[in-house]
């Protein structure tokens, strides 16, 4: 049994804690390693880490690839080349172009940080943030079900928690059809009601 490290309130924690329910897969969870504990396991200090046996594992969206490929889920993680490549195409791009885009207007909005007060700023961040989820609505317009296919992936987890942290996160938005219609498609997946749709932004 793995040791997965950090707190459940964590957007990136729960990315894992998803999937760990999508693969009904038996974990211990420590929400609060402490401080010398985590800088041991960690350097940049950050959760989530992974401790499987010896082997420690840091970054949400590389621990989620290895736990799917560590279950042999290629429904989640396919080994084909190109679609693979498509899964984790949208994995990165969530965790580099929309996690930049947010990161102003949401700790502005929603964790009302005083390093975060200027509106302006936070209103630019939220209109690069709607730029891009257009872009998700766009593909999920092509691909008429889920992010990188007509399956469920990898990709729709991340993206899933990502899209609910925009929707709760106030400000004007577009309406965005497809993404909506996904969003209610990922409402029966094991997990979403308690680590994605749980009133945590």
């Amino acid at each position: 049994m793995f040791v997965l490290y950090g707190k459940p309130t964590s957007i990136n924690v729960r990315k894992v804690l998803w999937l760990c329910a999508e693969l009904d897969l038996p974990f211990s969870h420590d929400p609060a390693p402490a401080p010398d504990v985590l800088s041991t396991l960690n350097p940049n200090r950050q959760v989530p880490v992974l401790r499987d046996g010896d082997f420690v594992l840091w970054e949400s969206n590389s621990i989620c690839r290895y736990l799917a490929t560590r279950q042999g889920r290629v429904d989640l993680l396919p080994c084909a080349a190109q679609a693979r490549a498509l899964v984790e195409q949208w994995m990165d791009w969530q965790a580099t172009e929309l996690n930049s885009a947010w990161r102003h207007v949401f700790m502005a909005r929603v964790r009302q940080h005083p390093d975060f007060a200027d509106d302006a700023r936070a209103e630019a961040s939220l209109e690069q943030w709607n730029r891009l989820m257009t872009v998700l609505d766009h593909q999920l317009a092509a691909s008429n079900a889920y992010v990188a296919d007509t399956d469920f992936s990898l990709a729709d987890i991340v993206l899933g928690l990502s899209t609910q942290r925009w929707r709760s996160t106030p400000g004007n938005k577009p309406v965005l059809r497809h993404v909506d219609a996904w969003f209610e498609r990922l409402r029966p997946r094991p997990g979403f009601a308690e680590h994605v749709d749980n009133g945590v932004a």
